[in-house]
């Protein structure tokens, strides 16, 4: 089987480049090259491979800009994050790109790169644990660490005067109660479905279970204004809204960012934040906030 091949001349017109950059691809190794007589010739496979290869180098290093470019992200829906991306800009003299996904999402964001900061409430029914095992289950590739922010109240927001005398999760199954639910990959619709696996029950023994919201806010309305019994939420938004709560868990909320050459100032400010006392103040301020654990490393993985 014949192979096209070419000369120095003909390579450094279909390159556009001159013949001393030829010879000097050849010399380098770069670009295989044979002697027939006195002349230098390359086949047309070997030119293709070179082609191929100097693409795949554009192309990451294109990447690689893009990456060290792009804005600093925080994906999470807890107003705590907001007030960290305000105090970030002034760390990192860059406003944070903020992103409002569910805990679950945001950590499938970071383990495709799509952010830098994601905050986690995810409950682990086998462990009886928050976050850790979701991010060590997924995050098996990358180096990481995980800092605590705030402890925070999670539970059932019901009418007020609780018409229905709703105190736990098992009552939510009971058949004249019509629930709202938030979200799949939210941190509050893991809780549920973590507890009823506990209990036993699946979302066909739950009326409203499909009945969707994206925020606490939306879950205290819908109960707020009829529309469903009981939702789940934390303590914070039911003071904001015209509904009861009823406490039942305490949640770890937790920050977690990859390791990276990108992430090392992000990581530095982020501790020197959430270790100062006037960010502690302000999130105290917030209400159903404890703050005795914030910025503490939890965890930090090593590759």
């Amino acid at each position: 089987m014949s192979t096209t091949s070419y000369t120095i001349e003909e390579l450094a017109s279909i390159l556009k480049v001159s013949k001393l950059t030829v010879y000097d691809l050849i010399k380098k190794g770069t670009l295989p090259a044979y002697r027939v007589g006195r002349q230098m010739r390359v086949d047309e496979e070997d030119l293709t491979d070179y082609k191929n290869q100097t693409k795949n180098v554009v192309t990451s290093q294109k990447q690689e800009k893009k990456q060290k470019t792009r804005p600093v992200v925080i994906s999470g829906q807890d107003v705590s994050l907001d007030l960290l991306s305000k105090s970030l800009e002034g760390e990192l003299s860059q406003t944070p790109l903020r992103l409002y996904n569910g805990s679950l999402n945001s950590l499938i964001d970071l383990y495709h790169g799509k952010c830098d900061i994601v905050s986690l409430h995810l409950y682990d029914g086998e462990s009886d644990t928050y976050n850790l095992p979701y991010v060590k289950r997924l995050l098996v590739s990358d180096a990481y660490v995980v800092i605590h922010l705030v402890k925070r109240t999670a539970g059932l927001y019901v009418q007020k005067g609780n018409p229905h005398n709703i105190q736990c999760f098992k009552d939510i199954a009971e058949k004249d109660i019509k629930m709202v639910n938030r979200e799949r990959g939210a941190g509050a619709r893991v809780l549920l479905d973590e507890k009823l696996k506990q209990l036993g029950l699946s979302a066909s023994h739950i009326s409203g279970y499909h009945n969707i919201v994206t925020t606490h806010l939306a879950a205290a309305s819908a109960v707020s204004s009829g529309k469903a019994d009981v939702g789940i939420g934390i303590e914070n938004v039911a003071r904001m809204s015209d509904v009861e709560f009823i406490p039942l868990i305490e949640e770890q909320y937790d920050l977690v960012l990859l390791k990276q050459e990108r992430t090392e100032e992000i990581i530095a400010s982020i501790k020197k934040i959430l270790s100062s006392e006037s960010f502690q103040q302000q999130l105290l301020s917030l209400n159903g906030y404890k703050t005795d654990q914030t910025g503490e490393v939890l965890y930090e993985s090593i590759l």
